[in-house]
């Protein structure tokens, strides 16, 4: 069979270039890292390290949203301990009221100072985020959800509790209505500091007004003890999901590492073989170039 001399170099040329885009692609994986630079390049590695990617992606956004989780909750965390600093220290300052010794002006200046522990109660209750927004108006975000009043404060959000996604299988609240920290169980904290701060002005004049301030003033501690007791429970509940927050985050590092490593399985270049199989290709390259150069110089005029 005859062989003709455009065969010759059509098929030198064709492997030389087959050689060369090899060279190509393994210079590009080297210079990547990556094994699969195109689907092409293993097609179901390829679709798995797709799946993987997308899961990872949203293992990422759930970190994300539970950073944004435990911003808001941290936030409401450091309010409630103020607002049960403020409580616990007007307890104290209410004990010292009973005492007898004291006089009609020594309980007026304990009104002025329960009057200013109200108005800063009402302070703490319209607390904003970082972001401006009210922490404790359930939706109305951008309405302060507390206005002082004759006596104490009306709120004027709504009972709604902000939710967030931060796992697949998760919602969480991230926000407490207002009405369930200082109205909560039919108990009105301002209106307690309010009712108190009237009872301390009011002069003790006789056995009578003396039987009224004792009652009136056992009364405020109770409701001041039981508000203290629904922050606190508030206060636990909130730190119940801040831990929660934290083992997710745990388990999401993990999965991420997990993918991670299992999109290095499917991805990842062996870079030792892959210089290997460089350089035994650019051996062939090599080998095959000098014999089509040698072939194509074959000529029967070379022997005359």
């Amino acid at each position: 069979m005859r062989i003709s001399t455009n065969t010759i170099y059509q098929a030198g040329i064709s492997r030389i270039n087959d050689l060369q885009t090899e060279q190509a692609k393994l210079q590009q994986q080297i210079s990547t890292g990556k094994r699969i630079t195109s689907p092409s390049d293993d097609p179901v590695a390829a679709a798995q390290a797709l799946q993987v990617s997308y899961a990872q992606s949203v293992n990422s956004k759930f970190a994300d949203t539970r950073t944004t989780a435990g911003a808001k909750l941290n936030t409401i965390e450091s309010n409630l301990d103020s607002v049960t600093n403020l409580i616990v220290s007007t307890q104290s300052t209410l004990v010292g009221a009973g005492n007898g010794s004291l006089s009609n002006s020594d309980r007026q200046n304990i009104a002025t100072e329960l009057t200013s522990s109200l108005q800063t109660l009402i302070g703490l209750s319209n607390a904003q985020d970082a972001s401006g927004n009210f922490i404790y108006s359930g939706f109305k975000t951008n309405t302060a959800p507390f206005v002082a009043s004759a006596t104490g404060a009306t709120y004027t959000g709504d009972s709604n509790q902000q939710l967030l996604q931060v796992d697949s299988q998760r919602q969480m609240a991230v926000s407490v209505p207002g009405n369930n920290v200082f109205h909560a169980n039919g108990n009105d904290v301002f209106n307690t500091l309010s009712n108190l701060v009237t009872l301390l002005n009011t002069p003790i004049t006789d056995t009578t007004t003396q039987a009224a301030f004792n009652t009136g003033l056992t009364n405020g501690l109770n409701s001041l003890q039981d508000s203290l007791n629904n922050v606190l429970n508030i206060r636990a509940s909130v730190g119940s999901n801040l831990n929660e927050i934290d083992s997710l985050n745990t388990y999401g590092s993990d999965r991420d590492l997990q993918y991670s490593k299992t999109l290095s399985g499917l991805q990842d270049l062996d870079f030792n073989s892959a210089l290997s199989d460089l350089s035994k290709n650019q051996t062939i390259l090599t080998a095959a170039q000098k014999s089509f150069v040698a072939t194509t110089n074959l000529s029967l005029f070379s022997l005359i």
